[in-house]
């Protein structure tokens, strides 16, 4: 199937051009997924700082006893957490391979089981190649191993890149990236993605029925799964001002944009009315 893709700046405003935006809701009541970097708090440069805000958090509590509410994040679930305050919404996070719900605990499937050492390997080996550069930080996960570099010299980048291709020439059935903002994401290579994930909890939940659009807030390229996943199905919306150049220009599956977690929390509270 061929899915319609866009740049930001060709997409309406979720907020400004609410009118188009409900119209897609057509009086179904809205299940919100929300990717937590960049949609639920700004980017910044060390993954531990981007600690949600109260006004934030209260927003999203208050949207959660309106309708459904998930976080899909590429942190781990426990991270996410912990990051936000926040303990009584469904989270899926690395990816979708550690999902749970507190009403039912961990929620099972099989997606990642056996990689476990396969990615503590790989994780092992970025820290040897790539740990003595300044400003490299390995976010080790449940099921993934990721590689940020927003604090490294730009003269330090082609190093980096080519340490992780090496990594995928060495395991080319087993590891796949994702390139993010500023990040490499190694995961195992399977069918598992952020769409997926949205998918099977829209099914694990009861979702999918004809009286719920799912929604889905993403900013970053791992996000383009979801809004490829939900075609069809619910709207699409990326986080990102077209005047950023890690957004500018990059083709989008979303349907449409709010340019900043402010208008992110603008628009949460518009929903949760």
């Amino acid at each position: 199937m061929t899915v319609h893709a866009s740049t930001v700046r060709d997409l309406p405003d979720a907020l400004h051009d609410e009118g188009l935006f409900f119209e897609r809701l057509a009086g179904r009541r809205p299940a919100v997924f929300l990717d937590y970097d960049g949609v639920l708090t700004p980017i910044v440069d060390r993954p531990e700082d981007a600690v949600i805000s109260k006004g934030m958090r209260t927003t999203v509590r208050a949207l959660a006893r309106r309708c459904p509410v998930c976080v899909v994040s590429g942190r781990d679930r426990q991270v996410v957490q912990e990051l936000m305050g926040v303990d009584d919404l469904v989270v899926a996070g690395s990816h979708g391979f550690d999902i749970w719900s507190p009403s039912e605990g961990t929620i099972a499937h099989d997606a990642g089981s056996g990689y476990e050492a396969v990615i503590s390997d790989a994780t092992d080996e970025l820290r040897a190649a790539l740990g003595s550069i300044p400003g490299v930080v390995i976010e080790p996960k449940r099921a993934s191993v990721a590689v940020h570099y927003r604090l490294v010299n730009p003269e330090d980048h082609g190093r980096i890149g080519a340490v992780v291709d090496t990594l995928l020439t060495e395991r080319p059935e087993q590891l796949k990236v994702t390139p993010g903002k500023k990040v490499y994401e190694l995961q195992p290579k399977i069918d598992w993605n952020k769409g997926r994930a949205v998918l099977y909890l829209l099914e694990t939940l009861g979702l999918d029925t004809a009286d719920v659009v799912p929604l889905y807030l993403g900013d970053d390229i791992t996000d383009e799964d979801a809004f490829r996943a939900l075609r069809g199905l619910g709207v699409g919306i990326i986080v990102g001002h077209a005047a950023d150049p890690e957004v500018a220009g990059r083709a989008t599956a979303a349907d449409f944009v709010l340019d900043s977690t402010t208008e992110v929390e603008q628009f949460l509270s518009t929903l949760a009315r």
